[in-house]
């Protein structure tokens, strides 16, 4: 009987859109087969993994290589079950926001004079092209970084190479150590990488905000002859930008 998350590898490499990701050696030499299958096994013992299986590859399926346009790079989903669905630093619980969506939002509302949102699904983002992907694709419940050995920061090495060689123009927004570390894997004289410190308050030094990184990243795509991405969240496709203020 196949496992729930050998279930959704599969289902992910039978969806048309996610070609680009497939051709990954991660998806092509065995790894992505091996940690589905440590994680069956998890879960066939009593271990809650989380996000949901069929939500685990959201982030490439909702922005498709050919696709990307901006990458942040996060580390590992919430742990607390219900929170986390398979896009980095996106929120979908009932509590308040994470502390760390909230610094990034709240900078976003500062950057673009915008409102702040209520809401901490970024799966908008994702739509448009913002590769919200995390180091470690899942974790254990109530569990913290239990994943981040496991295998899954080959995907993300690979990913972030594969968006600086196939990609014509891509702002790299890398926040925080683990990924300012992948800004080797990127070609400064393609792409636009905004380094700074991490959101999380327990960033001592404080060096998030301020940054701007939406206005920034939205003007050098411009520049390159990229559609700026609609970063507010209140956004819908039927509505269009103000005039104004177009980023935002």
């Amino acid at each position: 009987m196949t496992g729930r998350v050998a279930a959704a590898l599969a289902d992910f490499r039978a969806d048309p859109g996610t070609a680009g990701w497939r051709a990954l050696p991660f998806f092509a030499d065995g790894s992505a087969d091996a940690i589905a299958e440590a994680l069956d096994r998890r879960i066939a013992g009593g271990t809650e993994v989380l996000p949901p299986a069929q939500a685990i590859f959201s982030a490439l399926r909702l922005a498709p290589l050919a696709r990307v346009k901006a990458v942040i790079l996060g580390q590992d989903p919430y742990p607390t079950p219900g929170d986390a669905h398979g896009l980095a630093f996106s929120y979908v619980g009932q509590r308040r926001l994470p502390p760390s969506l909230k610094t990034i939002l709240a900078e976003m509302a500062e950057d673009l004079g915008c409102p702040s949102p209520a809401t901490g699904d970024l799966s908008q983002w994702a739509r448009q092209g913002v590769l919200l992907l995390n180091t470690a694709l899942t974790v254990e419940a109530r569990t913290p970084g239990a994943h981040l050995r496991l295998g899954w920061a080959a995907l993300a090495d690979q990913a972030v190479a594969a968006v600086s060689a196939q990609r014509p123009a891509v702002a790299f927004l890398l926040w925080g150590g683990p990924a300012r570390k992948r800004a080797a894997l990127i070609d400064r004289q393609k792409h636009l990488v905004l380094e700074c410190g991490h959101p999380s308050p327990l960033n001592r030094l404080n060096d998030f905000r301020g940054t701007r990184p939406f206005s920034r990243a939205n003007a050098w795509l411009a520049e390159h002859g990229e559609e700026p991405i609609e970063w507010r969240l209140d956004w819908s496709p039927q509505a269009p930008m103000r005039a104004a203020d177009p980023a935002c």
